[in-house]
């Protein structure tokens, strides 16, 4: 079953999710900034993009300009930031089985079909 880690906000998020259901691939959702991920979650999730904390950072957004930017932060770190803050997961992030993606552009939705 292929998991998307969602934003309803995020139009990458939104395009990725619409190609899964215009191609009627089942699927379940996961509003992550609803229900965040846990540190062991995010861990195992990470494994499977073969990600460290740092690289899965939404540099862009408000929270990580005012609060990280500039600063010294280990990996460990990252991961609580990571797990307290959803909003600076990058995403959509798709999983299926032992493999996941960050589908940017949203068509790369489709590796994982």
């Amino acid at each position: 079953m292929i998991n998307v880690y969602h934003n309803g906000a995020c139009s990458k998020s939104n395009g990725a999710l619409e190609l899964l259901q215009a191609k009627g691939i089942p699927h379940e959702v996961r509003w992550y900034l609803m229900e965040p991920l846990s540190v062991e979650e995010l861990s195992a999730l990470l494994i499977k993009l073969g990600m460290q904390p740092s690289q899965l950072v939404r540099k862009g957004e408000p929270i990580y300009k005012e609060r990280y930017e500039g600063k010294s932060v280990t990996e460990n770190e990252w991961l609580q930031i990571l797990a307290d803050n959803p909003t600076l997961i990058e995403r959509p992030i798709i999983e299926n089985g032992g493999q996941a993606i960050i589908a940017r552009p949203p068509e790369r939705v489709l590796e994982m079909t």
